[in-house]
């Protein structure tokens, strides 16, 4: 009986790990979980802080480069100072970053307002 129990015990914990561990998606494959929390990997291949924009942005675009990139990662200028210089320190990294995705203009993009949102693979 206690074999039993523990073996129960085993495999609801296993479900439990396995529902609550994302599966990461590629930058490609972004534009199709608009309005999800996912986590989306790929190489920043192109950075931009716009500092002369309203919000001062910063843009690390994946797997393609601006104008024709088909992710991009927005960090805020409110946000900024807690990632140092992001588009310097990520450009030419495979990264992760985990968030809820929105479309903008056609492009789906996960705004990071924190580091741990933002793992380099």
């Amino acid at each position: 009986m206690l074999k039993r129990s523990i073996l129960i015990l085993l495999t609801v914990n296993l479900a439990t790990l396995l529902a609550v561990a994302q599966k990461t998606i590629t930058a490609l494959e972004a534009k199709n979980h608009i309005g999800e929390q996912q986590t989306v990997c790929g190489k920043v291949v192109s950075t931009r802080f716009a500092e002369r924009s309203r919000g001062k942005p910063t843009f690390l675009n994946l797997d393609r480069a601006y104008p024709d990139q088909i992710f991009t990662v927005v960090i805020w200028g409110s946000d900024r100072l807690k990632f140092g210089d992001p588009e310097s320190s990520y450009r030419g990294h495979q990264i992760c970053v985990t968030g809820r995705i929105t479309d903008y203009r056609g492009v789906p993009e996960i705004v990071a307002q924190a580091p741990s949102q933002i793992k380099e693979q």
